[in-house]
């Protein structure tokens, strides 16, 4: 009976596996950053947004917050909203990363994540561009954007990858 369960059993391990592995080497990244504030590539994500806005005529400056590990988005006239560690999308990347390679077909997986994690970068660029935008001109429908609709956005996007990866790679006939 187990041997009937024995290739969904190795992708439930392997897809663990990946995703503890990579689950403790962010978190050892995030402790060498602990007394110095934000980590970089969150500073990174945070520099990016504001070149956008800057462009797209949200005028933004940004404000270092290290003892709160935060940066402010000081747009326009006030503080729209603040950069903290969960809103680089990492932990949604290490999902995403852990699924695709749970179910490896080879170099298509490495190239397939690639192209993934720009998609997923870009995406929690414009959704935190989005957030700005709302908090500074639309503030009342801002805890709903927040907690709601921008969430759905991320993990939304994660899930058309998979189906994507699925349907198109992985589940495909390697003779076909």
């Amino acid at each position: 009976m187990l041997k009937d369960f024995k290739p969904v059993l190795g992708i439930l391990f392997r897809f663990i596996m990946m995703y503890l592995v990579l689950l403790f080497a962010y978190q050892f990244y995030l402790n060498s950053f602990e007394k110095s504030g934000l980590d970089p590539f969150s500073r990174l994500i945070a520099g990016q947004v504001r070149h956008i806005q800057n462009f797209i005529g949200f005028p933004t400056r940004l404000y270092n917050d290290v003892t709160g590990s935060q940066v402010w988005f000081y747009v326009k006239n006030g503080y729209a909203t603040r950069m903290v560690e969960g809103c680089n999308a990492i932990s949604v990347m290490i999902l995403f990363l852990s699924f695709i390679f749970a179910f490896y077909k080879g170099s298509r997986t490495f190239i397939f994540a690639f192209v993934g994690l720009i998609l997923l970068y870009i995406m929690n660029l414009l959704r935190i561009v989005g957030l700005n935008v709302v908090m500074t001109d639309y503030k009342q429908y801002g805890k709903a954007v927040h907690d709601f609709v921008f969430p759905a956005v991320i993990y939304g996007s994660v899930v058309v990858l998979w189906l994507v990866w699925i349907k198109l790679f992985a589940l495909k006939n390697e003779n076909s």
